[in-house]
């Protein structure tokens, strides 16, 4: 291994780091423990130690989520530390479950929390990365999304640099869908292309990603509104019985982030409460009747529909299968509605049909991916490389993403 060692610290280099994650479905963190390994040809592995999620509080989960519609400035700055121990408390948990020296963990890669996203204004995430290095005693890579923003990108997404270099399928093209709170996906071409870009090359151009629109985040934001004992909708009942109002779907579908060109980007911002309870008053004035289970089903066809409708108008590479990962893969109302509507999809010359599987069939637990992600992006930074992929941002270029705070 080459042992040299970063300014400010005596720590020696090390392929193993912890990526941590708190999306925007609010349910908790995601903390993983990866070694990362790079051949001779500058072709890159992952090998996932351990991973473990941290439970966010009901109380802590209201307060973030009142947050992101107006809070005061003590209020921000309480939740930025706080957030900044829960992200410490995850990384200190997920390192005893991996059972390794913290001598032997190069750095903490924490995405944070995001709070409010406005590219190309702003973008900021919670999670002091100066209370995780105190905490956790490691040194910290935070605010990844700030640097692509500032160079005129979104800032998101981040993680399609993961879906290039660790999660491309061999000899074909790959999409891959991430459900958490707000969907995004991930066009990749074969690894064998791919690979080109952990040496440096121009492959990284064919990449592409965007967000699709909402994850699970007005499912979610329904069913708690209309079954406030019910923290989601659990193994999709509700959306399984329900009967969709189409048309109400179709009519938000309009919506001008639906239409927009890529590179873009959405959050809760755009699915705000305000949303929500509009989603919700819509499908009762639409019909009759409406049950609680008509309105969940309402929201699930909302995300499967706007996934398909960005294969329609923005995918035209020869992508043979879809990879679903986050919370919402794990959803059966909503897996088989994207079954359904992508599969409508004509398939490219070749292929019968877009094949649709969970990511965690063919790699590991799904929830994990984008702890994984960050924890590349983490990597790469001490690597001194770029981390932002430009076809999905839209930056003006590719820059090392990150902040480094030492232990």
């Amino acid at each position: 291994m080459n042992r040299t060692v970063w300014p400010g610290t005596t720590r020696p280099e090390s392929d193993v780091m912890v990526g941590l994650m708190s999306g925007t479905s609010l349910d908790g963190i995601s903390a993983a423990v990866v070694r990362f390994h790079e051949d001779a040809m500058g072709v890159i592995s992952q090998n996932l130690l351990a991973f473990v999620q941290h439970s966010y509080t009901p109380a802590f989960r209201a307060r973030l989520a009142a947050a992101m519609t107006g809070a005061s400035p003590a209020e921000y700055a309480r939740l930025d530390f706080e957030m900044g121990a829960h992200l410490a408390d995850a990384a200190v948990a997920v390192i005893a479950e991996a059972g390794i020296a913290r001598a032997d963990i190069a750095a903490v890669a924490s995405h944070g929390h995001t709070v409010w996203h406005d590219p190309p204004n702003a973008t900021w995430q919670f999670g002091q990365s100066a209370v995780i290095a105190e905490r956790v005693g490691l040194p910290v890579i935070s605010d990844f999304r700030v640097r692509d923003v500032a160079t005129g990108g979104q800032g998101a997404p981040l993680v399609p640099i993961a879906d290039a270099l660790l999660f491309a399928a061999p000899d074909y093209w790959r999409a891959l869908q991430n459900l958490g709170g707000i969907g995004n996906i991930s066009i990749v071409p074969p690894s064998g292309v791919a690979s080109g870009v952990a040496s440096g090359g121009a492959q990284l151009g064919a990449v592409r990603a965007f967000d699709t629109g909402p994850g699970v985040c007005v499912i979610d934001g329904v069913t708690r509104i209309l079954r406030p004992d019910l923290p989601y909708d659990r193994d999709g009942i509700l959306g399984r019985s329900g009967d969709p109002v189409v048309d109400v779907v179709d009519a938000l579908l309009t919506d001008p982030f639906f239409t927009a060109e890529p590179p873009k980007s959405t959050g809760r911002e755009l699915f705000t409460p305000a949303y929500i309870e509009s989603f919700i008053a819509k499908c009762r004035a639409a019909r009759k009747g409406c049950s609680d289970a008509d309105v969940v089903a309402s929201a699930v066809l909302l995300t499967a529909r706007s996934i398909a409708l960005a294969f329609r108008r923005f995918v035209n590479e020869p992508v043979a299968d879809l990879l679903l990962s986050g919370g919402g893969a794990r959803n059966p109302a909503l897996f088989n509605a994207i079954e359904r509507e992508v599969g409508a999809v004509k398939p490219a010359a070749g292929f019968a049909r877009i094949r649709i599987r969970r990511f965690d069939d063919i790699c590991f637990d799904g929830d994990a991916k984008e702890a994984v992600a960050f924890a590349l992006l983490g990597w790469l930074h001490l690597k001194g490389r770029a981390g932002n992929v430009r076809s999905a941002t839209g930056a003006r270029g590719a820059r090392v993403l990150g902040n480094y705070t030492p232990a």
